[in-house]
């Protein structure tokens, strides 16, 4: 891709400004910002991972269950860790389990619940792709330190602003001798 002469979202906040939207002209930058930056970042993850043959919600999947104990989670934890549709998940497992990365078992002590469960082969692939991405993408986003510091700062109070999470209670202090 050619970079562009111009910063084409300045041009569109300019637009905005030259039509009286004043009070929306930063929003719409900082959404476009934000838009354009995903796709950005999602490309360069995509491009780590396609030599394994793994999309990104592949990839958080396997992560998710390296992560677990025992490389195991029911789908409905899954679905919410990942915070995707339960189908969205079901679609992912289908393919990992095709391709040998995932089985799924019953739950041991809720009939209603399927575990879906990491396989050797999985936690391998799992580790493979974490190590490319560190090296290729996490270490080295395109922002100073201390801006991804700012940056991660900043996108966590809008998740939670908008409901994404909530700040953990805090332990109570405890009881001096």
């Amino acid at each position: 891709m050619t970079s562009l002469p111009m910063d084409p979202i300045a041009e569109a906040r300019r637009q905005w400004l030259a039509h009286d939207w004043d009070d929306a002209a930063d929003g719409m930058a900082a959404v476009t910002s934000i838009m354009r930056a995903q796709q950005l970042m999602l490309a360069r993850v995509q491009s780590s991972l396609k030599p394994f043959g793994l999309s990104f919600a592949r990839f958080e999947l396997l992560a998710l269950l390296a992560f677990s104990r025992g490389g195991a989670l029911p789908m409905a934890s899954a679905s919410a860790r990942l915070q995707v549709h339960p189908t969205s998940v079901t679609n992912t497992v289908d393919r990992l389990e095709r391709d040998g990365l995932v089985r799924r078992e019953p739950h041991p002590t809720d009939g209603r619940a399927t575990l879906v469960v990491l396989t050797e082969s999985g936690r391998a692939l799992s580790s493979e792709t974490s190590a490319r991405l560190n090296a290729e993408v996490f270490s080295q986003p395109g922002l100073s330190s201390d801006d991804v510091t700012s940056l991660v700062r900043i996108l966590a109070r809008l998740r939670r602003d908008a409901g994404d999470f909530s700040d953990p209670t805090p332990n109570p202090t405890p009881l001096s001798d």
